[in-house]
Parts: C-alpha cells; structure tokens; sequence
C-alpha cells in the first residue's frame, strides 16, 4: 500500500476531488431514497446538492482523464504515417488543444460571472458554486495541454519521436 504523501494527493488531486464528489453525490440520493420510501418525507435540499455534486464530478473527471489522456481517440489514420508526420500531427493536436480549452477556460469565465447573481431554486446559494467547476476544469486541461506539448517536445528531442503512455 502506498503511503499518502502531499505529493501523491497532488499527483491525482482530480481524481481524488472526483471520487469524493461521486461518493456524496451517491450517499445523498441513497439517504434521501430511504428517507421518502421509510419515513415518507424526502430532505428538501438533497436532489439540488446531489445534482451540483454531479456536475463538479463530470467536469473535474473529465478533467482527470484528460490528463491521463483517457478521452476515446482514433489514431488509425495517424499511425499509418512517417514517424515525422506522426510527430507534426500530435504537437498540432495539442497546440490545438490547447487553445480550445484556454478558450474555454474564458468562455466560462462570462458564463460564472453571469451566473453569480442568480440563486439556486432551493438552498438559494449562488449558481456559480455549481458553475466554477467548469473554469477550473477547463483551466486544468489548459494547463495539462501545454505540459503536453512541452513533453512532446521533448521527447521528439530524445527520442526522434512522440512517445505516448502506450510506449513506456
């Protein structure tokens, strides 16, 4: 077993933010089942917490698969070129990637601001508590896309190629 360390927590903060989020999102609506089916009243809150739970667990996930580089890709195409094609098609993938999530990064940014001001149905907080975790996710990913490409670089340095997860 390893030991927890801060850099291990780190190292898979997404993931770890992710489970966590996941297990109250579950917990909750379990308790609120028993709750309406045993004692006939629901918790009033339950389903809004639940669902914001669920949405910071589906971007902050996306988020950790992205870094893992766990998103679903067809690379048929690309695999069947030179090794140099290979390695232009993989940094401009990235370069690309990049920019869609800074670019995402700021559209969410609007899209928090304009939600601040408007309150839940329920617990009345604002909706950007629910709707940050778009910006941090994109934020992110941005960051994971440019350490990305620094990676490549460097291993198209040392290697002469792009060396994928696959490879080590």
């Amino acid at each position: 077993m390893k030991k927890i360390t801060g850099k291990l927590i780190f190292v898979h903060f997404e993931e770890i933010l992710a489970s966590l989020l996941f297990v109250a999102t579950l917990s909750l609506v379990i308790v609120n089942v028993i709750t309406r089916y045993v004692f006939r009243t629901g918790i009033p809150w339950s389903e809004e917490f639940a669902t914001g739970c669920f949405v910071w667990t589906a971007f902050i996930g996306s988020a950790a698969c992205y870094k893992r580089r766990a998103h679903v890709g067809v690379d048929v195409v690309v695999n069947r070129l030179p090794i140099r094609a290979q390695n232009v098609v993989k940094i401009v993938i990235d370069v690309l990637m990049a920019f869609l999530c800074a670019y995402m990064f700021y559209l969410s940014i609007i899209y928090v601001l304009r939600s601040y001001r408007k309150p839940t149905a329920i617990l009345g907080i604002s909706s950007a508590t629910v709707s940050i975790s778009l910006t941090l996710a994109f934020l992110d990913m941005a960051v994971w896309s440019i350490i990305f490409i620094l990676r490549d670089l460097k291993s198209i340095k040392e290697n002469g190629r792009v060396v994928g997860e696959e490879d080590v």
